[in-house]
């Protein structure tokens, strides 16, 4: 497991003394329809001087705002969410993002988890999200390298198939939220064209968004 647990070298670090004790905040809703407000009079009530919001879903890559958010933060300030789920679009994508954060010295709460990177516990909690989001990631390269050989087996990969089936495609869609393996890459280890992967997974681009661990988690649940 070092992927991931790279990002947190020292979990249990004391977080940089000068601190400039202002907090920042982001909300987000998934459609325009939905209203802020509660997030917003939640993060008001945390002290924050300045609240950032989008509204979009948290699968879209473009947030405007988050983005903002990020660029008017600053070395000592902390960064306030009112739930895990309005920041981060999956485990792997939060971890990466809060120890992006961290190495700017800035820090992170999540007020429904009642989270804190700047305490010690809330430290110990990220460094176990971060073994966990590898641990998940590990479980569906394993599970793919298993259902790939079973395929072979069946004389079902190696060359084009005629047929796509159900084995593939879920070999496929384990794949595609890992940012270390590139479209094209899948295809061919698959045996497939690129178009053959679009045709048949209409969500594809989705998937790549999504991140590892949401899609284990809805697979297990359907399964």
């Amino acid at each position: 497991m070092s992927t991931s647990l790279e990002l947190l070298p020292d979990p249990l670090a004391a977080f940089p003394a000068h601190r400039s004790e202002i907090r920042i905040g982001y909300a987000r809703v998934s459609t325009a329809s939905q209203n802020l407000q509660r997030q917003l009079d939640a993060l008001t009530a945390a002290g924050c001087r300045r609240i950032f919001a989008d509204k979009g879903s948290g699968k879209n890559a473009d947030r405007p705002e988050l983005k903002a958010c990020h660029v008017f933060l600053a070395a000592g300030d902390t960064l306030v969410v009112p739930e895990l789920a309005r920041y981060g679009r999956s485990l792997h994508d939060l971890i990466t993002m809060v120890a992006d954060l961290r190495k700017r010295e800035i820090g992170f709460a999540s007020l429904h988890e009642r989270l804190d990177t700047t305490t010690p516990g809330g430290r110990l909690v990220f460094h176990v999200f971060a073994a966990l989001a590898e641990f998940i990631r590990e479980l569906i390269v394993a599970g793919t390298r298993e259902g790939l050989a079973a395929a072979r087996a069946r004389g079902r990969v190696g060359g084009r198939p005629t047929v796509v089936d159900a084995d593939l495609l879920r070999a496929a869609r384990d794949l595609l939220p890992n940012p270390e393996h590139s479209i094209t890459s899948i295809a061919k280890l698959l045996g497939v064209s690129v178009g053959t992967l679009y045709n048949h997974i209409p969500d594809l681009q989705e998937l790549r968004a999504a991140g590892p661990v949401a899609v284990t988690t809805k697979a297990r649940i359907t399964s």
